[in-house]
Order: C-alpha cells, then sequence, then structure tokens
C-alpha cells in the first residue's frame, strides 16, 4: 500500500524525460559509496502517473503506452498521485528469466486491440528503478540513495510491477549472482549521484554477463537455399564522425517471421546509394541491396576483430525504444 500524497503543488510534472544511461566498464567498483542493481534484458520506460493517467515513453521518447496496456492500472496502484518512474520493461519466460525474443512481440505494437491479446499471452512487468518526481517535488537533484528509499515506499509490488532489490556490498559478489540467474550484468550506482536526464555518467556503470551492440541497418544480402527470395543477412554499421561505418553483417538470430517482417520494414527505405563510408569490402556488397539508415536493432557477439568488426554476431531484434544517435559503439 502506498502512502497518501505529501504535497500536490509544488513543481509541475515535468516534460517526458530522456533517461540516464551507464557507461560500459570491464568490472565494477569494490570501495565504498556505491550501490547495485541487477541489469534487466527489457527495454527502458519513463512511466508518468498524473492523478490516475499514465504515459509512458521509450528511452528515444516515443509514447508507448497504447503497447503495454497491463501498466494502465499503475493509476490505480497509485491513486491521487503525481509520480515519475524510470524502470525496464521485460517479459519472462516459463522459468522466470527475462526473454527478450518475446518482448520483440509486444515493442512494435500500436493497435490496442492486439496490446490487450498480447497482454493475456505474453505479459510485462515493470521493473522500476528510480523515482524522478513524486506530488509536486522534482527528485533528480537528489542522491540515488534518497530517490531509492522514496521509491520503496511506494509500495509497488503488483504481477506487472515491482521494485526490484537493491544492494550494496561487493560488487564482484553482484556480478556472480546475476551470472547464476542468468541475468544480464550488474549496474552500478553512487550513493550520492543525483539523476542526470539523458547523460552517460561515470556514476552509473554497467557491467555485462552478455556482449551486445546497438547497430544501425544499412542494407542486405540476399538469401541462398532455404532463405532464396528473402533476407541472408544484414549489413550493419555504427555511427561515427558524421558518417556510417560498417561493422559487419548478421544472418543468424532470425526466425521465417522475423524475416517478413523485417523485409517489410526495410523495402520502403531501398536505395542505390550505399550509406556505408567507406563501403563495405567487395565480397560483402556483393548483390546487397541497401537501405537508407534508418532502423536500429541490437546484435550479440563474441568480439570486435583488430579492424574493427563484430566477430559472430547474432541478431537479437529490432530496437524501435533507440534512435541513431544512441548508437556508440561500446568497447
Amino acid at each position: 500500500m502506498s502512502r497518501a500524497p505529501s504535497n500536490r503543488s509544488g513543481e509541475p510534472l515535468p516534460a517526458p524525460i530522456v533517461p540516464m544511461l551507464a557507461v560500459l566498464r570491464d568490472s565494477v567498483p569494490e570501495e565504498d559509496g556505491w550501490s547495485f542493481e541487477m541489469k534487466w534484458d527489457g527495454i527502458r520506460a519513463v512511466v508518468s502517473i498524473d492523478v490516475g493517467g499514465v504515459t509512458i515513453t521509450s528511452r528515444n521518447l516515443n509514447d508507448v503506452t497504447v503497447s503495454y496496456p497491463e501498466l494502465s492500472a499503475l493509476g490505480t496502484a497509485l491513486p491521487g498521485r503525481r509520480v515519475v518512474l524510470d524502470g525496464e520493461i521485460v517479459v519472462f519466460d516459463a522459468a522466470g528469466r527475462p526473454d527478450f525474443g518475446l518482448l520483440q512481440k509486444r515493442m512494435h505494437v500500436t493497435s490496442a486491440p492486439a496490446a490487450a491479446a498480447l497482454a493475456r499471452t505474453a505479459p510485462v512487468v515493470l521493473l522500476a528503478f528510480d523515482l524522478l518526481y513524486e506530488d509536486g517535488s522534482n527528485l533528480m537533484p537528489r542522491p540515488y540513495v534518497e530517490r531509492r528509499e522514496q521509491l520503496e515506499a511506494l509500495g509497488l509490488d503488483a504481477p506487472a510491477w515491482q521494485v526490484p532489490p537493491a544492494f550494496d556490498g561487493s560488487g564482484a559478489e553482484a556480478v556472480r549472482a546475476s551470472a547464476a540467474a542468468c541475468l544480464e550484468g550488474v549496474v552500478a550506482k553512487r550513493n550520492s549521484s543525483p539523476y542526470r536526464p539523458g547523460r552517460r555518467s561515470p556514476d552509473w556503470l554497467k557491467v555485462k554477463n552478455l556482449r551486445t551492440q546497438d547497430v544501425v541497418v544499412g542494407g542486405w544480402a540476399p538469401g541462398k537455399g532455404r532463405r532464396e527470395g528473402t533476407i541472408g543477412s544484414l549489413l550493419l554499421g555504427i555511427p561515427e564522425g558524421g558518417r556510417l561505418r560498417y561493422v559487419g553483417q548478421v544472418g543468424t538470430g532470425f526466425s521465417d517471421a522475423l524475416l517478413d517482417d523485417l523485409r517489410s520494414a526495410l523495402i520502403p527505405d531501398a536505395t542505390a546509394d550505399c550509406p556505408f563510408d567507406p563501403p563495405p569490402p567487395r565480397p560483402d556488397a556483393r548483390d546487397a541491396t541497401w537501405v537508407g539508415p534508418r532502423l536500429v536493432g541490437e546484435v550479440r557477439f563474441t568480439e570486435w576483430t583488430g579492424d574493427g568488426r563484430l566477430r559472430h554476431p547474432a541478431w537479437r531484434g529490432l530496437r524501435p525504444d533507440k534512435s541513431l544517435q544512441d548508437v556508440v559503439r561500446e568497447s
């Protein structure tokens, strides 16, 4: 049960907020003054609750409220409250682990009836990990530990939303626990840190068990054999210095339905001009269909090669919650 609102005056509900981001590291800090949260394999969301009304925005400020109708009941769970939460939307599999593939089915849905049907078969859960505004008070300048304390006091505990635990102590133990639970990794947050919207700050550090990279689709190569007539591989790039730098191609991780959806999404963007600078090597570019660099996706991979290519990438899915400006090489 959440506590009654303490103050409905004060600062107005903020405009849509671009989330604060973490910096990738190989290890978490071991000195005092840090707290640790599990890193969840989902999509980032800022949820605004305004006296019963609920609005959900993605990290690129798209309104995705219609895609997740089960979260609309947050307005009932916090009656009369004006609150802004930061968190991750996930879908759990039968074993209780986040399943990014299941979440993919929910991310592109803009039809209310279709979203309602999917909410019954692949329900999402909002894992709230920060409180940015509460009943007239902008909490973003306050230290993380204060925001966290007020977040936990909201009493958010239901099938469609919860506040996952944060803990201090050994960062290395947190990383081992996340790996044992088959989670994506750990985020370390400096206890004294304010919330810096839109900033990638060293006050938040992430360590991944699963190595992933956001990429921009710049074209595709035709399939052969069983895939003849559809996509064989996607040609990928990362924006760098005002140009799209080629980082390799991915040909695994696709279902037939996903290939059909990708082809439908890419065909309208087909162009005679190669978007990569410099162009891909001739073997990769042979018979390629170029597209305007618009769609952002995510791959899993093992490492970067010496010439800056993704080694053994596998496709994870499109990321409509991200824009080209969000895509940076994570190294």
